[in-house]
């Protein structure tokens, strides 16, 4: 049986997990009277130890009898997702049936099955999906001929409607909320201003009433100035908000809100304010019965904004001054008393934290997203207060007496989103794989996930929130942080990250921030990069987040279904040995006092390219770190065990002309096969090997890529590349071709690294009879590269063509023509002879030639290094690498080979017909594993034949990545259609092609 990572992972990682609270009970306090910081606070109530006169004497909210239970037999809540499972929960407490409405799209939701009952909200197929919970004759059907007696419309959709309210009394539902008449007054935010002002509530300046065009607002900025802020005359959420800064903002910013808010409340029309620039937003919590009796349940502070939505959420504003907290509570109830209200609200102010004088800005007539803050520091369930209210309580048969009512500790409420903040927030969709929440002393969570649930992009995005409580500021935002560190939300993204950037900044920590928070510190949403001061290692950074369950998940399901065949292990050569044989191998060695990249970094390109021309010996590129394990175990070494041999390599090694260790065939396999990050491997090896240059492969306008890209992608490619660790750029094209070469020259100048213009060979120059690669062909190569203004020249023999001969007739031709320029020169040692070649290249002038360490060398790799450090020795082409500094690094790459053998191709020796089907180095493995895949093993020799002439057929080309990859493939199409070339080009239009 075959199963799926996710569902193996989530068995491992259920059996083997387990969480303890490590939160003992806070110390119990008499009163608090001061913060801990010199931040003015209200004196707050805390939890005191019980005792007889305390228990018998102290204030308690209790509803009557009468209403104490079962206010109505069965009530709908008109909304989706988590407000409508937290309606649902408080009628169940009060013993009352529940009905749910759903949209298609919601068909999966908690809300749903959560229910007593549930019913699907039809709608046209062209409607949008919020337009179901919109669609008020519909949901009134519903509720009439389902015995629903009372609705409640929880926040958002037609929570705030006078017509839904009156659509519900004119059908005997009680809506549970304002009367319509109280909504007339506030869900219009203009008419609630004008309420404001009557009952002598300081509001900011602005419109009268509701603007219908963007000239209205032109003329209240000619008479109050910028900024202003335009806001949805109905509705909150920050929805069809929009802050005007610049005059040429005003019409197309006026036409966004209104059309934001026509598509989120069904009507588009806004009005206009002064903007109050870093306010803090302060909120009171009321609960009204309709006869002019309101009760406040305190404040809470929700300046922690993004787009003008609340993020972070606590209760109570504890920073604020003792008076203006008691300013605040009398203008709210005063507000609202004179209106009659009924039911719960919130009334909003923005604080000047300049002078510190307050302004009305609204009344939400609903519950609000955070009113869970509330709940914990009162402990008043304000959704079953709405629930007694609305079947006719008053204030006193609630419950809800003022002197009774007390803030206790604090609370916090973060909102967890299914958003990228890296992206701009942008909503992230997909299935969710891991859903574990947060448990323990003082958390709260609200929500609706659950593992396997799908995010869909048609709501909105809050998927869960979480509510603590401490007795203090300090206790609470300890405990949040806790809470986001357990929660285990896998399959989307989430703005976890963000929220805990958020809670850890020290502005946020002294408890007083504005609403311009999140815009004055735009590095909280680089979360990728974030890193927080959590004594678990695994939590201490975004990086390491997950990274043992990721481990899990692998494990669990190579335990189940094996290796994937696409990973290219030899399942027969796999050890169930659990020993790191690589281990205390490299013995310390000293570091020289200068090594070649400081050389590199003082004197510049053009400084270290006259450096090696004046060199007396010959100095070495060694290929371990990229082209030996790319040629030999198919790229498949992994970062950690290059980081281990880095330190001794960068010092036996210090005298090299630099380390192969990047790009090409290394970027790609790091991603998808190992899984790791490539500029990681760069930026980790970079640190531990600070004193050798870095060398890269650059495939010209393809970068490291197998097309052809723009321009700006290939320069800041290579500006990255060499910010990250990239010195020396070996910049080639697989045919040759001098603009795609160009591209690559010039972008990886412009990035400051030393430019080495790459010819790839092909061919045998020593050979007349071998066509168009002639020496003529190549010294005009070299001329273009060097016009371009390349710092070396580089031979690049991809297939180990270049024989000794060739070597030298080659490079003395080149030194002839360019004595200034250094020449490097690249084989690989297929056939046997590269050692040899190697030294001819020398000899003829070569400043440096390439080579692996011994136990990665040989066969179709590069030739030994210890081979060309033993060969050279004492003579003036001495290389200045000791060999007993290289020894041991041999005997690390034994042992680390012994770990790779599953990716061994099972070459045992050379093969000199290399010079016949000309495959490269690099591709020669590969080829041979596509060929086992392909069920044509028996058949390789017949597709080493049709390479070459596969080769023929595509015009005889240089044959290096990607030109290579299409003549393997059309060699393996060959062998297993049965065609030759004849064929071929007879068929040419009816073949399908390998694409």
């Amino acid at each position: 049986m075959r199963i799926g990572s996710a569902t193996v992972a989530g068995l491992y990682i259920l059996a083997i997990s387990s969480f303890t609270d490590a939160f003992q009970p806070a110390a119990l306090l008499k009163a608090r009277t001061q913060a801990p910081r010199s931040v003015a606070l209200a004196p707050l109530q805390v939890a005191t130890q019980p005792d007889a006169s305390s228990v018998d004497s102290s204030p308690v909210v209790v509803p009557s009898k009468k209403y104490a239970d079962k206010p109505f037999n069965k009530v709908m809540a008109a909304n989706r997702a988590e407000i409508s499972v937290r309606i649902m929960r408080a009628c169940t407490e009060l013993n009352m049936a529940t009905v749910a409405i759903y949209g298609f799209e919601d068909r999966y939701s908690q809300h749903r099955w959560g229910a007593d009952q549930s019913f699907l909200l039809e709608k046209e197929e062209s409607a949008t999906p919020i337009s179901a919970y919109l669609d008020i004759p519909q949901i009134i059907d519903i509720a009439k001929k389902n015995g629903v007696e009372a609705i409640h419309p929880g926040y958002g959709f037609l929570s705030e409607n006078p017509n839904f309210a009156q659509a519900c009394g004119d059908n005997g539902i009680v809506f549970v909320g304002p009367t319509v008449e109280n909504l007339n007054t506030f869900s219009d935010k203009t008419s609630a201003r004008t309420a404001a002002i009557k009952a002598n509530v300081p509001v900011v300046p602005g419109s009268d009433g509701s603007l219908n065009s963007a000239e209205e607002v032109e003329a209240f900025v000619e008479e109050y100035g910028l900024p202003v802020i335009l806001k949805a005359a109905m509705g909150g959420g920050g929805k069809g908000m929009r802050v005007i800064r610049r005059k040429e903002d005003i019409r197309p910013l006026f036409q966004s809100a209104s059309s934001e808010a026509l598509a989120s409340f069904g009507d588009g029309s806004v009005f206009v304010e002064k903007f109050i620039d870093r306010p803090r937003h302060i909120e009171v919590q009321i609960i009204g019965d309709g006869t002019g009796n309101v009760v406040h349940l305190y404040e809470r502070d929700c300046s922690v904004q993004r787009r003008h939505q609340k993020v972070i959420e606590m209760a109570p504003a504890w920073s604020l001054p003792d008076e203006l907290r008691a300013q605040l509570h009398k203008y709210a109830i005063d507000l609202t008393s004179k209106a009659n209200y009924k039911n719960a609200g919130t009334v909003e102010f923005l604080i000047d934290t300049a002078t510190m004088k307050p302004y009305f800005i609204e009344v939400n007539p609903r519950i609000q997203v955070e009113h869970t803050v509330t709940e914990e520091v009162t402990g008043i369930d304000v959704v079953k207060a709405q629930l007694r209210i609305a079947a006719g309580a008053t204030l006193e048969e609630a419950g809800l007496i003022q002197e009774n009512i007390s803030a206790r500790g604090v609370a916090i409420q973060s909102r967890v989103t299914t958003e990228n903040p890296e992206k701009d927030f942008a909503p992230d969709t997909g299935t969710i794989s891991v859903y574990r929440h947060s448990a323990g002393c003082g958390i709260r969570m609200d929500g609706i996930g659950y593992s396997g649930m799908t995010v869909t992009p048609y709501y909105d995005s809050m998927l869960c929130k979480y509510t603590v409580r401490g007795s203090t500021f300090d206790e609470a935002l300890s405990r949040m942080k806790r809470t986001l560190q357990e929660c285990r939300i896998r399959g989307v993204k989430t703005n976890i990250p963000f929220i805990l950037n958020v809670l850890t900044h020290p502005e946020f920590e002294s408890g007083v921030v504005t609403t311009s928070f999140i815009d004055d510190h735009p590095e909280l949403k680089k979360i990728s990069s974030s890193q927080w001061n959590f004594a678990s290692s695994g939590q201490s950074s975004q990086k390491n987040v997950g990274t043992t369950e990721r481990a899990l998940r692998y494990l669990a399901y190579l335990a189940v279904n094996g290796h994937p065949s696409e990973l290219g292990a030899d399942a027969s050569k796999l050890c169930n040995k659990h020993n790191d044989p690589t281990k205390n191998i490299l013995p310390d060695i000293q570091v020289p006092s200068e090594g070649t990249r400081q050389i590199l970094l003082e004197k510049g390109p053009a400084g270290y390219a006259k450096f090696v021309r004046e060199n007396k010996g010959v100095m070495l590129t060694d290929t371990t770190w990229r082209d030996a394990h790319q040629s030999l175990l198919a790229t498949r070494v992994r970062t950690s065990d290059l980081l281990r041999a880095a330190p001794y390599t960068n010092a036996a090694l210090s005298k090299a002309f630099s380390l192969e260790m990047w790009g090409g065939a290394t970027f790609d396999v790091a991603m998808r096969f190992l899984h790791e990050c490539p500029w990681e491997r760069l930026e980790k090896l970079r640190q531990a090997a600070p004193d050798v240059p870095f060398q890269m492969l650059l495939r010209g306008a393809n970068a490291v890529g197998y097309t052809n890209y723009s321009d700006n992608v290939v320069y800041k490619f290579c500006e990255q590349a060499h910010k990250s660790g990239v010195d020396i750029f070996r910049v080639f094209d697989s045919l040759n071709y001098i603009d795609n070469l160009k591209l690559g020259v010039d972008a990886a100048g412009a990035a400051g690294g030393f430019v080495e213009g790459a010819m790839s060979y092909t061919g045998d120059v020593a050979d007349p009879t071998k066509g168009k690669y002639n020496l003529d062909y190549y010294l005009q190569l070299a001329r273009d590269l060097v016009d371009m203004g390349v710092h070396s020249l580089a031979i690049k023999d991809m297939a180990g063509l270049l024989t000794p001969r060739a070597s030298k007739m080659l490079v003395s031709a080149l030194r002839s023509e360019h004595p200034d320029v250094p020449i490097h020169v690249h084989t690989h040692d297929t056939a046997g002879s590269g050692v040899a070649s190697m030294i001819a290249a020398a000899e003829a002038g070569a400043d440096v030639v390439d080579a692996a360490i011994d136990a990665m060398s040989g066969l179709t790799s590069q030739p030994s290094l210890g081979a060309l450090v033993a060969n050279m020795a004492g003579t003036e082409l001495d290389t200045g690498i000791k060999a007993s500094d290289i020894a041991p690094l041999n005997t690390y790459w034994e042992n680390v080979r012994q770990i790779y053998a599953p990716f061994e191709s099972g070459q045992l020796s050379g093969s000199s017909d290399v010079y016949q089907h000309e495959i490269p180095g690099g591709q020669y493995t590969n080829l041979l594993f596509q060929s086992r895949q392909l069920g044509l093993t028996e058949k390789w020799p017949e597709i080493k034949k049709k390479y070459a002439e596969a080769n023929i057929i595509l015009g005889d080309i240089p044959k290096v990545t990607p030109s290579s990859k299409v003549v393997g493939d059309l060699a393996q199409f060959m062998v297993a259609q049965n065609l030759d070339a004849t064929s071929i080009l007879d068929q040419a239009d009816s073949l399908a092609f390998p694409q």
